[in-house]
């Protein structure tokens, strides 16, 4: 379990799982192999014998006043018929997060960077034959524009347009129906868009394209900076091929504009870049490199 200091903040990484996920000319279609082979940063740790490796992870942030959870990975007991690697998981993350010093009842605020089923499902638990939410005491940020896209209520128009599979859309009911819709029903969520101050030295600021609410949470404290970035990156060979999209983005143009942006930004600015699926040391310092960037992996001092 990873720990470092960036200011007076304290970064816990609580790692879920970690393994080979799927080939990875599926997970970033326009690459070629030799573009995960060139070099010497991805084998083993993000790429072997074809498969894109990665991980599930949730990054604790202490301030000093506030427990922040950035995602809340798969959750246990699900229904995902779609996703085999979801479906029905029984895992330790809440066994994980008091290695991490932190009860459910500790925490303060919960971002979900998106509404995507790995990163929302220990939203909640289940409860005798209810979802209720995980942390009784903590604030859900949520985007609205991903609320809006994924609500099965909302009128929505590309779930006639036959643009997205009709079995896709099932599955993101159900993780809504589980993982979304119990935090929306406690009152316990904060719909935002735009940016907002968390307090302190945290903010919120929206990057759509892997979804329309995609957001990434950015660190200011002491004069080192980090943005936890979910799902703008999945793998680190994006670093040098910033403009190729994952194939789970929802809309890779856009999402290539919000990565370039805040990779760009990152590098200027000497920021961590910590990603909710990196294996390995599941966060980078990131550089300026030819027309891309690259990985500087040390982390910031463990205090």
């Amino acid at each position: 379990m990873e720990r470092f200091v960036l200011g007076d903040v304290e970064v816990v990484r609580v790692l879920e799982w970690q393994g080979a996920f799927a080939p990875a000319a599926v997970v970033v279609p326009e690459l070629a192999e030799r573009a995960w082979t060139e070099g010497d940063d991805l084998v083993p740790e993000h790429y072997e014998a074809g498969a894109y490796v990665g991980a599930l992870q949730t990054w604790v942030v202490r301030d000093g006043e506030r427990t922040v959870l950035v995602d809340t990975g798969v959750g246990n007991g699900r229904e995902r018929p779609s996703t085999p690697m979801f479906h029905r998981r029984e895992g330790e993350f809440l066994e994980l997060l008091a290695q991490a010093g932190v009860r459910p009842e500790d925490v303060d605020v919960v971002v979900n960077t998106h509404l995507h089923a790995d990163h929302v499902g220990w939203n909640t638990h289940r409860r005798g034959e209810e979802w209720v939410p995980t942390f009784p005491n903590a604030a859900y940020y949520l985007p609205a524009a991903d609320r809006e896209f994924f609500d099965p209520a909302a009128a929505n128009p590309l779930r006639t347009a036959g643009v997205i599979d009709p079995g896709q859309w099932a599955e993101w009911d159900l993780v809504f129906e589980d993982s979304v819709a119990p935090v929306l029903a406690s009152g316990q969520a904060v719909e935002w868009s735009g940016s907002v101050r968390l307090g302190g030295s945290l903010v919120l600021e929206q990057t759509p394209g892997h979804t329309p609410g995609s957001s990434v949470l950015r660190v200011d404290s002491g004069g080192e900076r980090a943005v936890f970035v979910g799902d703008l990156m999945h793998s680190p060979v994006q670093l040098a091929h910033p403009s190729c999209s994952s194939c789970f983005c929802l809309d890779p143009a856009r999402a290539a504009e919000s990565r370039l942006r805040v990779l760009a930004r990152a590098a200027d600015e000497g920021a961590l870049v910590a990603p909710a699926h990196f294996a390995g040391a599941g966060a980078a310092r990131v550089r300026r490199a030819g027309a891309g960037f690259a990985a500087d992996w040390a982390v910031p001092a463990r205090r």
